[in-house]
């Protein structure tokens, strides 16, 4: 199995996946081993099933793969982010840079929502699909939450480095990582040894990818036996509908708008999908952007993007350019809207892109974060709460497609900041060496 490339380990993971879970939940859905009763009503408000029982135990692989991703990514993210820092120099260059991620960013978003506005307006799922709609009161899970001036700082800026590595904050720890880079680079000779320092740090660290990178098909067989055994594969046929037009939405954006920008950039785009085609595989089965995150940075530098680009860049990407999430937020709510008969007109609908387009970066980070958004949506256009359980079986299956979306975008996003800083096809400041390459 050593001589088989961790792609194809990762494609035969998804199919032995399917294949026990589809067993599991054909053999033990039927097998009640817990039920939960209404003390008023009287009625079963929820069962477990044996099925349901093997499933948790085969998700325990799938979160063991993902938390030692998790484990890796704060030092990577530190270590690369100094190191390229160090090598822009001084704030003007940061910040010319970071102006351009930005502003690429919100282009990129405004994008993904209307792709997602278009495609339920066009192909109107929410009055093809017709499951039942849920009792009233029916509880999600989920809160909304309300985004505030206050809150957006807290999430930004960290107010202990330690905290951001141990809770995993993205963006708290770039921030850190902005100020110690130039901290850094302003030293001059003496800060020489720091720079070698985190640049061995980050050898080290994508050393350890390659170690975490052997359970990758493990992680994918348990995350896939999980949803197939707990969910079954009926759920494919009676949300078959929306479904194909959330996926059409994805493969739209991924083969026709990406590829557009990439022509107007000058970017290769399929080479450069090539090229993170693991990447890509390993978010989809997965359903978890970060897990691609080390296989991403090293591709994208293999590619011929500068690395003090990509360790600038990709970070920020995972909290304000996730393009696969901005769509569903647009897709869903609208969705929901459509199976409750509620018409959202033109203004309704600039105004829920408009809200979305702010309120979906200051909230990266929280746990089913795209749920949580679409619930205080749902909200602002007086939608009902219990509407989300629409998704809720499902969202696992659509979070692959958007995780694997969200880390083409951010691919992408790379390149072009690359290119317009003049850097892209250089490959003499490469951080990761060919042989430590994932």
């Amino acid at each position: 199995m050593g001589k088989i490339n961790i792609a194809w380990r990762i494609f035969i993971g998804m199919i032995i996946g399917v294949a026990i879970g589809y067993y599991l939940n054909v053999a033990y859905s039927d097998v009640v081993v817990q039920t939960e009763v209404d003390p008023v009503t009287q009625k079963v408000v929820t069962k477990v099933t044996q099925a349901d029982e093997y499933a948790k135990y085969f998700s325990l692989l799938s979160k063991i793969f993902l938390r030692l991703i998790k484990m890796i990514i704060g030092p990577l993210v530190f270590a690369t982010l100094v190191v390229g820092i160090a090598k822009l120099g001084d704030f003007k260059v940061v910040g010319r840079i970071g102006i351009k991620t930005l502003a690429y960013f919100y282009f990129a978003t405004i994008l993904s929502l209307i792709v997602g506005l278009l495609a339920v307006n066009i192909l109107r799922p929410g009055e093809l699909v017709r499951s039942a709609l849920p009792a009233k009161g029916t509880a999600t899970g989920v809160e909304a939450k309300k985004l505030t001036l206050e809150g957006f700082i807290e999430h930004i800026i960290p107010q202990s480095f330690v905290e951001a590595l141990a809770t995993n904050e993205i963006l708290q720890i770039v921030v850190f990582s902005i100020f110690f880079g130039l901290a850094t680079g302003a030293l001059g000779d003496r800060g020489k040894i720091i720079v070698k320092a985190m640049d061995v740090i980050s050898h080290i660290m994508f050393k350890v990818v390659g170690y975490v990178m052997a359970f990758a098909p493990f992680g994918v067989l348990g995350a896939i036996a999980a949803v197939v055994a707990k969910q079954g594969l009926s759920i494919f046929v009676e949300y078959a509908y929306l479904i194909i037009c959330f996926f059409a939405a994805l493969l739209f954006f991924l083969v026709v708008v990406l590829w557009v920008i990439c022509i107007f950039a000058r970017i290769p785009y399929w080479q450069l999908m090539k090229h993170i085609r693991e990447a890509l595989l390993l978010s989809f089965s997965t359903a978890s952007s970060e897990a691609s995150f080390p296989q991403t940075i090293a591709a994208l530098e293999k590619f011929g993007c500068s690395n003090r680009v990509v360790s600038f860049v990709l970070p920020l990407g995972y909290s304000f350019n996730l393009d696969g999430s901005m769509m569903y937020m647009t897709f869903a709510t609208a969705y929901i809207a459509q199976r409750y008969g509620v018409t959202l007109t033109l203004q309704d609908q600039i105004t829920m892109m408009l809200t979305l387009m702010i309120t979906s970066k200051g909230i990266a980070g929280v746990p089913r974060a795209s749920l949580v958004i679409i619930a205080g949506t749902m909200a602002m256009f007086n939608l009902p709460s219990e509407g989300l359980a629409l998704l809720l079986g499902i969202d696992q299956i659509l979070d692959m497609g958007r995780s694997a979306t969200s880390v083409a975008g951010n691919a992408v996003a790379t390149c072009v900041i690359s290119r317009w800083e003049g850097e892209f096809g250089k490959t003499d400041d490469i951080l990761v060496p060919a042989e430590e390459k994932v």
